[in-house]
């Protein structure tokens, strides 16, 4: 399965590719932080990172995009760029036709360290151990959209068998397999 990890971010937001399955060592394909200027106004910025997530779909053809899910932080200004970031992140991922999973911080952290509170030097060590790298990504950012990717890896396929066993037991609301319409522009 190739995962593209993205740690959204308005100034700078992290992309991370492998390909891997749960129990094997995935294979780091490329990685990278795409940034737009703070001078910019904000339609334009998003319009940047839509138009470089776009080109990062066509290039690296992912079976699925995992997001890391935003939802709080201290600075609610961060916090803003960085959820209209992941949205815009999920509206190209749409666009192309590719499912989207959504991980939070804590377990992202968990699946690459084993400890849900690691922080940014434990996960970005363990990237780099996990997917045998020369050297540690930099910065930070790149390091946490690889460890989203590498989380979706190993643990996405499980957490699906999971829904689906739960569903067949009657748990939950049901999830309908279903392909999304394709837009075909705004109605009049």
């Amino acid at each position: 399965m190739r995962v593209l990890g993205i740690d959204p971010g308005l100034t700078r937001c992290g992309w991370g590719v492998v390909d891997g399955r749960p129990g094997s060592r995935p294979t780091a394909i490329g990685v990278g932080v795409l940034r737009t200027m703070a001078e910019l106004d904000l339609e334009l910025r998003l319009l940047e990172l839509h138009t470089a997530v776009t080109a990062l779909l066509r290039e690296h053809r992912p079976d699925v995009v995992a997001i890391e899910r935003v939802f709080t932080q201290n600075n609610k200004g961060t916090a803003m760029g960085t959820a209209q970031a992941a949205g815009v992140a999920a509206l190209a991922a749409a666009q192309a036709d590719r499912p989207v999973a959504w991980h939070t911080p804590s377990e992202v952290k968990a699946a690459i360290s084993g400890n849900g509170r690691a922080d940014k030097e434990q996960v970005t060590m363990m990237v780099t151990r996990v997917l045998g790298l020369a050297s540690p990504p930099k910065p930070a950012d790149a390091a946490d959209a690889l460890a989203l990717a590498v989380c979706h890896a190993w643990r996405g396929p499980a957490q699906q068998r999971l829904r689906v066993a739960a569903l067949a037991g009657g748990i939950g609301a049901p999830v309908v397999q279903r392909t999304l319409p394709r837009w075909t522009g705004i109605a009049k």
